[in-house]
């Protein structure tokens, strides 16, 4: 198996610092690192496997015999650096909503359409981290019993609107308890003791572009039909880190919640928590700095026909973001597709 030159882009960010982890963790094989930032962050150290690294700015020429490139570094960034990564041969895994809908770009979920990696051109998107999450539960579910209908809340950490956001629930938290004020930059609202029903902007049908993004990605990586009603409200809450989603799922063919309890404890990074008679169902604080996709709350619905309800929480820095980032890395060095 060949082993690449790899690129991380954004390597200072929040993201960026957990997909050079992760990196690590999953002994990715390669044969030779960069890091890459913006001007503001280059000559920061980075400590990686016992060796000292200094950050570069991003440059055209700095992507030169680089063979796969992790980016987090924004949308912006990507767009302008992806047509200099393919034009010299790279592969670029991006993780920013630059690319997710365009349809010569592979929208992946390692372990879910692998087989979609095959038809890229050189730009991979990784999924908006509240749909990663979920399509590690859909996928094996609707092989058995195909999806119908699909509503979908989501109860989103701030660390998901990256280190400002996080910073900012702490300022604010503390200034709410001091009984003194506090100007809220982040958010549109205050976030501490709070709920908020947006993230991102709203959009023409009175969805915000988040909640649009769940249901359009949903659709092109499990390969939907374009009609099938998907439904979403996303809510940013004061926690710093994992993500939560209420989903309700009407199937076109009958399946209990016993079934789907099994299908899940079988399935690829899942893990079920579902024992509610003694309090036990996952929460933010069991995904926290771990890999699984956590499952409880399994039960039938009583609005839809052939209908399952159940609660899943991830950690959004990782499943939602680094990690997967990393595993299409790990995809695409097993199928030699760089």
């Amino acid at each position: 198996m060949r082993k690449p030159n790899i690129a991380i882009l954004g390597a200072t960010g929040v993201v960026g610092r957990e997909i050079t982890k992760i990196v690590d963790e999953l002994g990715i094989e390669f044969n030779e690192i960069k890091f890459l930032s913006s001007a503001k962050s280059a000559g920061k150290q980075i400590e990686f496997q016992g060796k000292t690294y200094t950050v570069e700015e991003a440059t055209p020429e700095s992507f030169d015999g680089v063979n796969i490139v992790l980016a987090s570094a924004g949308g912006s960034t990507s767009q302008k650096f992806a047509p200099e990564i393919v034009k010299r041969g790279g592969v670029l895994i991006d993780n920013s909503s630059a690319f997710r809908m365009d349809k010569d770009v592979p929208l992946v979920i390692a372990y879910v359409n692998d087989e979609d990696l095959r038809k890229h051109k050189g730009i991979i998107a990784n999924p908006n981290c509240s749909t990663s999450q979920l399509m590690l539960v859909l996928k094996p579910l609707h092989e058995k019993a195909k999806i119908k209908r699909l509503i979908v809340s989501t109860y989103q950490a701030v660390s998901g609107a990256g280190l400002a956001a996080i910073n900012e629930l702490t300022a604010d938290t503390k200034a709410n308890l001091a009984k003194e004020n506090f100007e809220n930059v982040c958010f549109k609202k205050p976030i501490s003791f709070n709920v908020i029903p947006q993230i991102d902007v709203f959009t023409e049908n009175g969805y915000t572009k988040e909640e649009m993004k769940v249901v359009n990605e949903t659709k092109k990586i499990l390969h939907l039909p374009q009609d099938l009603p998907i439904s979403c409200t996303a809510a940013r809450v004061p926690v710093y880190n994992g993500h939560s989603e209420a989903v309700d799922i009407e199937f076109e063919e009958e399946i209990s919640p016993d079934e789907v309890r099994e299908i899940l404890k079988n399935s690829f990074g899942i893990k079920v928590i579902d024992n509610p008679e003694n309090f036990e169902y996952p929460t933010t604080r069991d995904a926290s700095g771990v890999d699984p996709v956590f499952v409880g709350r399994i039960r039938k619905n009583l609005a839809f026909k052939n209908g399952i309800s159940l609660w899943c929480v991830a950690d959004n820095l990782r499943i939602g973001a680094a990690l997967n980032t990393v595993r299409i890395c790990q995809k695409v060095i097993e199928m030699d597709l760089f």
